[in-house]
């Protein structure tokens, strides 16, 4: 998730006289790819891409663990292959709002120089292809963007997976939230972001899960806040996952490459 209040307009008049882009010290450029693992299993994604969403199949990590093949389960928490956000139009751009669900993009205007990016305007939909997706998947990510595949994600009170119930089963009759329709939330196209403008994605996304990183630009540079509970994600197969943000720092400092801890099965 992210937040953006008041005092962006000084950032701006910095932007007019610079190459740099509006959120560039938000979304930073990839540093490399020297992973932090420490624990079997965590993952280590770069998700400091705009462009893309990357896939992870809890069972396929699992299979990858109970056959012994270390080597091959370290690959795969820390090599994800990018699914790109459609950004080709397969219809004319206008500015009449089309019907909820509808895929494409949305440029929305955000009061930059007033209330904040909080406070944003629909302006323009221009149609594209749905977004793409493997054939087995559990949650996807874009920066600090999640939504699941047909699951539901509850927020937990616990901050370590050690510290959880031994069962997942202590949480049945607990209040899980599905994904949700978004329009204004996954960034995609910057190119008019002097103008204040921007162009999100429209896809459902979990807004919970989603809550684990925010973003906040009152100031230079933004602050991030990371929330280190354990949030619990009820899969479409009906078993459950505990996931776990630990960071969104790579080694050297880059923003966007996000440390996840997980249980599974739980």
């Amino acid at each position: 998730m992210k937040i953006f209040p008041h005092a962006l307009a000084a950032y701006l008049i910095l932007l007019t006289t610079s190459c740099t882009g509006l959120f560039s010290s938000v979304y930073d450029e990839a540093r490399g790819t020297d992973s932090p693992l420490d624990k079997e299993s965590q993952l280590y994604m770069d998700a400091t891409s705009w462009q893309n969403w990357y896939y992870i199949s809890f069972d396929s990590l699992e299979m990858l663990r109970e056959q012994g093949d270390m080597t091959k389960l370290k690959y795969a928490q820390t090599h994800f292959t990018p699914y790109p956000i459609p950004m080709d139009p397969t219809g004319e751009k206008t500015t009449t709002h089309p019907a909820k669900g509808t895929t494409g993009l949305y440029t929305y205007w955000y009061d930059v120089f007033g209330q904040g990016l909080s406070v944003n305007e629909y302006r323009a939909f221009t149609p594209t292809a749905p977004q793409s997706e493997p054939g087995q998947w559990d949650i996807a990510i874009h920066y600090a963007d999640a939504r699941t595949n047909g699951g539901a994600v509850l927020r937990t009170s616990y901050t370590s997976l050690d510290d959880l119930p031994a069962s997942s089963a202590d949480f049945s009759g607990m209040a899980f939230t599905p994904d949700e329709w978004s329009e204004n939330n996954v960034w995609a196209d910057q190119s008019e972001e002097l103008n204040k403008l921007l162009g999100c994605q429209g896809i459902k996304i979990n807004k919970v899960l989603s809550s684990w990183l925010e973003v906040e630009i009152k100031a230079i540079p933004p602050t991030f806040t990371l929330d280190s509970h354990v949030y619990l994600i009820r899969l479409k197969s009906g078993r459950y996952v505990a996931v776990q943000l630990q960071n969104y720092l790579s080694p050297d400092g880059g923003k966007g490459f996000l440390t996840i801890n997980y249980k599974y099965p739980y």
